[in-house]
């Protein structure tokens, strides 16, 4: 039976190293990918000090990875009565993970965008208020504008990418495979 036990812990391990390998792929750090792996095929929530032993990262340093996977809408704080230390849950469908992990990244690019965009705007207007402005600078400045306009409309169709996602919109044109479909 023991031998058992090991070839199905190493099956768990080659899952948890698959996911870690896939979660890199999508630009998430192995530390994540490994974290996600472990919770995930542990099916219940993990303390950082359960996490901490079955990684060998400092408790302090899974508690840095553990916040960078709630930033990345990976994983979540659960309560459950009767346990004092907080507790971490990943999703257990592979598809909302993807969606997550992506739709948060975004969701950071969309912002650091309208900064870049609201600073940027702010110089083309104090550029265009210069009196002495010549002919070559208004058109150059035209051209930025017009630049300007274009990458807004790249960041507002990235944002609408992101709501076709999280709304689950997706699906009516890609579904999900249900366990008995054949390709």
């Amino acid at each position: 039976m023991s031998n058992q036990n090991e070839k199905i812990e190493d099956v768990r391990t080659q899952f948890i190293e698959k996911i870690t390998d896939n979660m890199n792929a999508f630009g998430a750090p192995t530390s994540v990918g490994r974290v996600l792996g472990i919770i995930y095929m542990n099916r219940e929530p993990m303390t950082l000090d359960e996490l901490s032993a079955e990684t060998g990262m400092s408790k302090t340093r899974m508690s840095q990875v553990v916040r960078e996977m709630i930033d990345m809408n990976i994983a979540e704080r659960v309560f459950k009565k009767g346990v004092r230390k907080d507790l971490y849950q990943v999703e257990e469908d592979y598809y909302q993970t993807f969606i997550s992990l992506f739709t948060s990244t975004w969701q950071k690019a969309i912002g650091r965008s309208r900064n870049f965009e609201q600073r940027l705007i702010k110089k083309m207007d104090e550029l265009q208020q210069q009196p002495d402005l010549s002919e070559e600078n208004e058109q150059a400045i035209d051209e930025l504008l017009a630049e300007l306009h274009e990458w807004k409309e790249y960041y507002d169709w990235i944002r609408r990418i992101t709501e076709f996602f999280e709304s689950g919109e997706i699906f009516k044109h890609v579904p999900k495979k249900q366990g008995g479909d054949k390709q």
